[in-house]
């Protein structure tokens, strides 16, 4: 569950849980939607329930997966998010998708509101820098061997949901080099 790392248990950490899920948009969208386009700041926090969703950009005219969101996990462009600059990033549903969302004006309200949430919400944007982080370290220190099987095991379905394209690219690989480390399976 996206909260999970928080302390349900935790009385303020269950208002929070309750606060931001009053805050919450619902909508569904058909597979290859745009969430959030390239050069805008992005505004919204979501979290999705069913379905699935990739951040990527451009480089060299080629497009790069960035990040994979599955059910109850979050995306967004953090960074913009929180710096309110535009992103270089597009964020694009890969099937039909029922999420939430938060947007970042709603966020500061609350956090304006309740101050003592700042301990939840920080806990929340920095499991997503952790998760930058290591993508980072991956891409850094591991063959693509070893980031593939990380992929696999992070997310156990993907390679069935996703379009081998959009997996070479966030392994940092061709396609035909990802094709090689399969046959080795």
């Amino acid at each position: 569950m996206i909260f999970e790392k928080l302390n349900l248990s935790d009385k303020h950490s269950a208002e929070f849980f309750q606060d931001i899920s009053k805050l919450m948009n619902f909508q569904e969208f058909s597979n290859k939607h745009i969430l959030h386009t390239e050069g805008e700041v992005c505004d919204k926090i979501y979290i999705i329930h069913k379905g699935l969703a990739r951040a990527y950009y451009y480089k060299d005219g080629k497009d790069i997966t960035a990040h994979f969101a599955v059910e109850n996990t979050s995306i967004t462009a953090i960074d913009s998010f929180i710096q309110r600059k535009k992103s270089r990033y597009n964020i694009e549903l890969l099937e039909d998708t029922s999420l939430s969302f938060i947007s970042y004006n709603e966020w500061q309200n609350l956090l304006a509101e309740k101050s003592h949430y700042e301990k939840y919400a920080r806990i929340f944007l920095e499991n997503i820098y952790i998760d930058i982080a290591e993508r980072i370290e991956d891409l850094l220190f591991h063959t693509a061997k070893e980031r593939y099987d990380k992929i696999t095991v992070k997310f156990p379905n993907l390679l069935q949901r996703v379009n081998l394209g959009h997996i070479a690219s966030y392994i940092g690989i061709t396609q035909e080099t990802l094709s090689r480390i399969r046959a080795e399976k």
